[in-house]
């Protein structure tokens, strides 16, 4: 099976499996402290995303945010959050996502993004563009931060670690988000919402599918201090391309 395909067939059924669990009652759980929780929804939807790739990919490794590195035989690698924005699943707040990413040696080739209570699918392939439902998309025509909707977001507990950024940006920008679901983030300045989105210390499978979505939008995707991005980097910037260099001078100290 073309792994695009899969990644979408896989996001659109855990998607499926994470609206089904909301009508559960919730068992939830706090991992590494305020802020950070998971949910049996969590667990529940990286296991069908693993047994759907496992399935049609057997010599894969997957690395997964609940189930962390799983070997496989050969080069290629399947990045995979089950629910991005968990806290926002827990509250009923909709942005809330699936996210699949597949690699080859460390090389992004295909990403997906599904918000199930939105119901958009977003997708890219190395080299094919982005879409949003199957209908292509771009990034946003805006150049300047003044005239911008941009979007961070932080861990409550660690709020220090940006409050200086969030600050600055809150009285540069048009307005300042914080939706707390970085891979969603990252489609929405694919498609246009936002003209930037900042973040640190995110996880590879927060970021692997959004990042290239990004681009294939004809966005630009950097570390916050301009160096290159890295998918196990300690930060990431996504733009519209046209603001980057202002938000690269805004988030410099």
């Amino acid at each position: 099976m073309d792994p695009l395909q899969c990644a979408i067939e896989t996001a659109k059924e855990a998607g499926a499996l994470l609206e089904a669990h909301r009508a559960k009652p919730l068992e939830m759980r706090e991992k590494s402290g305020r802020g950070d929780l998971v949910t049996a929804a969590d667990g529940a939807s990286e296991a069908l995303i693993v047994a759907r790739l496992r399935a049609a990919f057997p010599k894969s490794a997957i690395l997964g945010e609940e189930g962390g590195a799983r070997a496989g035989a050969g080069e290629a690698r399947w990045l995979v959050d089950p629910l991005d924005g968990t806290t926002n699943y827990a509250h009923g707040y909709p942005l809330y996502c699936v996210s699949i990413a597949y690699e080859v040696r460390g090389e992004v080739l295909c990403g997906v993004v599904y918000a199930p209570r939105l119901g958009e699918l977003y997708a890219a392939e190395r080299g094919g563009g982005a879409t949003c439902n199957g209908r292509p998309i771009a990034v946003s025509a805006v150049e300047q931060i003044a005239k911008s909707l941009v979007c961070t977001g932080f861990v409550p507990a660690k709020y220090e670690r940006n409050m200086r950024n969030f600050s600055r940006l809150s009285g540069r920008a048009q307005a300042v988000r914080r939706d707390g679901a970085a891979a969603l983030d990252l489609a929405f300045v694919a498609c246009g919402r936002f003209e930037a989105f900042w973040e640190f210390d995110l996880a590879p499978w927060d970021v692997a599918a959004g990042a290239l979505i990004v681009r294939e939008a004809g966005g630009r995707v950097s570390a916050i201090d301009g160096s290159d991005y890295r998918s196990d980097g300690a930060s990431i910037l996504a733009s519209n391309a046209r603001v980057h260099p202002e938000m690269l001078d805004e988030l410099s100290d």
